[in-house]
């Protein structure tokens, strides 16, 4: 359903899962998959992991699903893509990412997490580029997620809802991917609001109280997948070195660059990992 005709879960009436229920059988009509096993989030740099998984069977629109609306950001490609793997396993890719400083509240960034949830997916790997603070990590580097700071003042839980986070970013997942690439380093993730780009003064402070990772998604996204009760993996691109380490203005334009050019690496081992799972 797209933003031209109003979308469901901006009423703050409508139940947000029961939203996410429509949309997954949306994608189960769309795709004539009944149940996805795996659902992939790729972010920037990310997208063409997509392409060695296994045989995609259908790709659609994903204003075509109930609740979701077309990308706002350049390398995020506004599809859903139903993927067969090689071991028979089903997986369903997001292309359709919504950020929470687009504004339309975090219903809506997390929507996509709760549809997957609703097709019977569980386990939800998470993907962004981002920006370094570990001085010994380089532009073009994958690195795991192993815990994140919201920082972004939101969460998606309403009400009296609390969910245990001790361990939201699975160890067993980060060791099975240690199993496909053993250098692979791992940091805290810190979501910012955005969209503007963290100060020097920022990432000193993000650093300060544990981060190495900063960027503008996946932890209110890792949240509610928590709630689903999918198992999580967390990988960041590290697209640029955070203000204040790298010494050259930050751009978008950078993110994209480094994204192109770390795609054939991270896609590869992306596709090993979700292979293993």
């Amino acid at each position: 359903m797209s933003d031209t005709i109003g979308n469901p879960l901006d009423d703050p009436s409508a139940d947000p899962f029961e939203i996410a229920a429509a949309a997954a059988a949306d994608i189960a009509r769309l795709t004539g998959v009944e149940r996805h096993d795996i659902a992939l989030t790729l972010g920037s740099g990310w997208g063409k992991a997509a392409d060695l998984i296994g045989e995609t069977t259908v790709t659609i629109p994903a204003t075509e699903v109930t609740g979701f609306s077309s990308p706002a950001l350049e390398g995020h490609v506004g599809t859903l893509r139903s993927i067969l793997t090689p071991k028979g396993r089903r997986v369903l890719v997001i292309g359709a990412r919504t950020h929470y400083y687009e504004g339309h509240g975090v219903r809506r960034v997390v929507h996509s997490v709760r549809t997957v949830a609703a097709t019977g997916a569980r386990t939800m790997v998470l993907t962004n580029g981002a920006g370094g603070i570990k001085h010994t990590w380089s532009p073009g580097q994958p690195v795991l997620i192993s815990d994140h700071i919201n920082l972004s003042g939101d969460s998606p839980l309403e009400g009296a809802t609390f969910i245990d986070l001790t361990d939201l970013y699975s160890i067993r997942l980060r060791d099975l991917a240690r199993t496909i690439d053993p250098s692979l380093d791992e940091g805290v993730y810190c979501q910012f609001r955005g969209p503007q780009y963290e100060t020097p003064a920022e990432v000193r402070m993000a650093k300060t109280i544990g981060g190495h990772i900063v960027g503008m998604s996946t932890a209110l996204e890792a949240i509610a997948a928590r709630q689903a009760g999918l198992e999580i993996l967390g990988f960041s691109l590290i697209t640029n070195m955070a203000a204040g380490i790298q010494t050259t203005p930050l751009s978008h334009q950078e993110v994209i660059e480094a994204g192109r050019d770390a795609e054939p690496v991270i896609s590869s081992l992306l596709a090993r990992v979700v292979g293993a799972l």
